[in-house]
This record gives C-alpha cells, sequence and structure tokens, in this order.
C-alpha cells in the first residue's frame, strides 16, 4: 500500500494504522482488498472525510490511497510538503511531520 498527501491547515488529527489491505483511518477501517488489478474506487463511494481523491489499484496490484494530512499552523516542512508512504508496513503509520 501507497499513501500520498494532500496537506490542509486544519486543527484536527489524524491517526492511521494499517493491516493487509485495511487501512484504519481515525478509528474506521476501510478495507481495500476487494479493489482489483487495475480498478479505481471513486472517493466519493468511500465515504470517508480524510480521503483527498480516487483510491487506485495498478495492474501490478499496488494499492494508492490519497489522505488529506492535517498540519497545524507552525507545521514543519514534512507536513506542509510531505513525501508519499511507499510499501507502507503493517501497524501504526508514522506520519510526515511526525518524525521531526
Amino acid at each position: 500500500m501507497n499513501i500520498t498527501f494532500s496537506p490542509v491547515r486544519r486543527d484536527d488529527r489524524l491517526v492511521l494504522s494499517k493491516s493487509g489491505e485495511v487501512l484504519t483511518v481515525n478509528g474506521t477501517d476501510l478495507d481495500f482488498g476487494p479493489l482489483p488489478a487495475g480498478a479505481l474506487l471513486p472517493r466519493d463511494a468511500i465515504g470517508c472525510d480524510w480521503i483527498a481523491g480516487d483510491v487506485e489499484r495498478d495492474a501490478a496490484g499496488a494499492l494508492t490511497v490519497p489522505l488529506i494530512l492535517p498540519h497545524g499552523p507552525d507545521a514543519p516542512e514534512a507536513a506542509r510538503f510531505p513525501a508519499p508512504l511507499t510499501d507502507v508496513a503493517d501497524g501504526a503509520v508514522t506520519l510526515p511531520g511526525e518524525e521531526d
């Protein structure tokens, strides 16, 4: 699973964890396992305000999930200009800017 980010100045918090094809977003499980290779799942069909765009699984099976990344007024550069996370391991997900 790959995660891309759209940074937004907001005061709320995003907490992520991953287990296989399930991404838990602030306590809500999103199971992307059924999405076949080469398919796109429209943002509107997901029902999660943290999803920033369509979720895609490429022909090779790699899943990309775009998320909103909230940050405060004095956020580090890593949160304001986040790099994508690739091949995200199972467990708690450290967000860009949290490691600073």
